[in-house]
């Protein structure tokens, strides 16, 4: 399986995690050519633990809803561990009159993209991040 999700200390309600693993496999593919293997990790977790591990590993102190770590050893994979807030997660998709669900399947691609070399720091990335985003959702809903 190419995602395999992990509930810390929180519980996403993830639905359809079979389907989701296996778009998140052909998403990675889509945008990398000559990868053999994707291994992705999502754990989810509350605001308080993301900010112990954002404190911890990029010394920022403030809440966040995805961090993503790039363990990938060789060219010809892509193997992460990405840290969800599920708290974040429901306090966006209210403050962005979102739903939940795609909220979070929002984030979840985020992470992924970030696997695949996109950023969002600069405006411009940013707007191509979410361009992605949108597009995943759209392919994932879709199908």
């Amino acid at each position: 399986m190419a995602a395999r999700f992990h509930q810390h200390d929180r519980d996403p309600e993830l639905k359809q995690k079979r389907k989701l693993s296996q778009y998140l496999d052909k998403l990675v593919q889509q945008h990398l050519e000559g990868i053999k293997k994707v291994s992705l990790d999502y754990i989810f977790c509350s605001d308080e633990h993301l900010l112990g591990i954002n404190r911890q590993f990029l010394d920022h102190d403030t809440f966040t809803d995805i961090i993503t770590f790039d363990l990938s050893e060789k060219e010809s994979e892509v193997v992460g561990e990405i840290y969800i807030s599920v708290d974040r997660i429901r306090d966006n998709a209210a403050k962005f009159k979102a739903a939940y669900e795609q909220e979070l399947h929002r984030v979840i691609f985020h992470g992924a993209l970030h696997l695949c070399g996109f950023t969002d720091k600069k405006p411009a990335d940013k707007k191509e991040m979410t361009a992605q985003e949108d597009a995943a959702l759209q392919g994932y809903f879709a199908g």
